[in-house]
């Protein structure tokens, strides 16, 4: 037996159990994990409340993000082997692969072998938030040297992988953040400059920090009413990548900016990367190089142990963090020490 996060119903955190469950026996193509860290992203609590573009089957498991260590392989499967290191690219649906819990399946195809470097924490808070930030920067805006990049929500963990895969691609980080609460943090953590779109004109200091011409990449997760000044603090011919919808207010729309600033407006989600192979395998080589070199390097906020995961999905909705939330899962035998 093996505990595994399941809700019976839609709601808060405090619908999530640990309940015990049979180990799960891998089928064809499939990898058996015994865990050690999990990593927690918005996608998780959406889906927990019934929010998320997939409704959970209840009673339902959830988790898009695992590290820790080969227990068992399926049939077909090839170059992972059993008391190896692997993390989870979120690449296949919850209902079908629930990976929150201390011994999970998922898809051969989703699993890899983490960096050396990290920890089980680190790789389990590496995929979602790095594979996003390349596609919607690298695969989607082709973000070269000397673009400015505005990055909205800059405090998440892809607001901050952002500012990184800018950084990477020489371009200029420029984060976002409602207060000035978390402008030094977002500097220390690499930010080229901060505006705290609530005390500031953010249009008035895109335009003096770009000379005036505004920024060329927008990497939006908020949308709602904010779009209005992205729209405005946007250069001639800018990529706008829109990738979440915090503020589901209705986003008003100068379609006559758009229309002769020649803007691209782009809806982007992380599953049209990890769900084609090639795209896939380009994202992975590309943040394990920039693992490798130093210049990607995932920040964790807080940990939390498995049996507080409930507080842990309070944690991540009180939105006061800055990088990822891990769950930590203790070892089950001598093979996962």
């Amino acid at each position: 037996m093996s505990r595994a996060v399941r809700f019976h119903e839609t709601g808060g955190p405090g619908v999530l159990r640990l309940e015990e469950v049979p180990e799960p026996v891998p089928g064809a193509g499939e990898v058996l994990i015994h865990t050690r860290a999990l990593g927690l992203n918005r996608a998780e609590a959406m889906f927990r409340r019934g929010e998320y573009g997939i409704d959970p089957v209840l009673p339902s498991g959830l988790g898009y993000e695992a590290a820790g260590v080969v227990a068992a392989v399926g049939g077909g499967v090839t170059g992972l082997r059993v008391g190896q290191a692997v993390s989870v690219v979120p690449s296949f649906s919850m209902t079908d692969h629930p990976v929150h819990g201390e011994a999970v399946l998922a898809p051969a195809h989703a699993v890899v072998a983490h960096p050396e470097q990290l920890s089980f924490a680190e790789a389990a808070s590496v995929w979602m938030q790095f594979v996003t930030a390349y596609g919607g920067l690298v695969d989607t805006a082709g973000v070269h040297p000397g673009d400015t990049v505005l990055i909205p929500a800059a405090s998440s963990s892809v607001g901050l992988a952002a500012i990184q895969i800018a950084h990477q691609a020489g371009a200029r980080a420029v984060a976002l953040t409602r207060t000035g609460a978390k402008r030094q943090r977002l500097l220390d953590a690499g930010a080229d400059a901060v505006i705290a779109t609530t005390e500031e004109d953010t249009v008035a200091r895109v335009r003096e920090l770009t000379g005036g011409e505004g920024a060329r990449v927008i990497f939006d997760p908020v949308g709602g009413t904010a779009l209005a000044d992205l729209v405005e603090a946007a250069a001639h011919e800018a990529v706008i990548v829109l990738y979440g919808v915090l503020d589901r207010a209705s986003a008003p729309l100068d379609v006559g900016t758009v229309l002769f600033k020649h803007l691209t407006l782009r809806g982007f989600e992380l599953f049209e990367i990890t769900t084609d192979d090639e795209r896939r395998a380009a994202a992975v080589d590309h943040v394990r190089r920039g693992l490798a070199t130093g210049e990607l390097r995932p920040v964790i906020d807080r940990t939390f142990p498995l049996d507080d995961i409930a507080e842990a999905h309070r944690y991540l909705e009180a939105g006061g963090q800055i990088g990822k939330i891990v769950v930590t899962v203790a070892p089950r035998d001598a093979t996962a020490s």
